[in-house]
């Protein structure tokens, strides 16, 4: 159950949570709701880097923190694949998930700083997909019927 909270905002900040929440297509109470939840995550696993500011860390499926652009969900392997496999630019990447360009090239900084730890969990995913996999379907000869 939540408990209602009424908040005072100053004008700027409640017209940029709103703007931000609008481009995440949530609402402000779910996108203030995800920001606390965000800060309070953060302070309690001390695992942002002051390089990186607009980089923090979210728990994925299997409960391990994966970083991603703060105040999304977009996670900086997502961007890194981008860049690298698909050659996008940093303003390609800002504008095919609505992130500032300089949000898509902290994240791609981010990567080249981390790019061991963010390679080896990306590598990991792809190996749980593969190992997941349907296997093909068998081919089944259909023969036309006889006149």
């Amino acid at each position: 159950m939540m408990a209602p909270t009424s908040l005072n905002l100053p004008p700027r900040l409640k017209e940029e949570a709103e703007q931000w929440a609008t481009r995440q297509g949530v609402s402000l109470d779910a996108f203030v709701l995800w920001a606390v939840a965000e800060k309070i995550g953060e302070l309690k696993q001390g695992l942002d880097d002051s390089r990186f500011p607009r980089i923090t860390y979210r728990r994925g499926a299997s409960g391990q923190p994966i970083p991603v652009v703060r105040g999304t969900a977009i996670r900086v392997q997502t961007l890194a694949v981008e860049s690298q496999d698909w050659q996008m630019s940093p303003a390609e990447i800002a504008e095919e998930h609505g992130l500032s360009l300089e949000q898509a090239q902290e994240a791609l900084s981010f990567y080249q700083a981390y790019r061991a730890e963010i390679d080896a969990s990306l590598a990991v995913e792809q190996q749980l997909e593969s190992s997941h996999a349907s296997p093909p379907l068998p081919r089944i000869a259909v023969s036309s019927p006889s006149t």
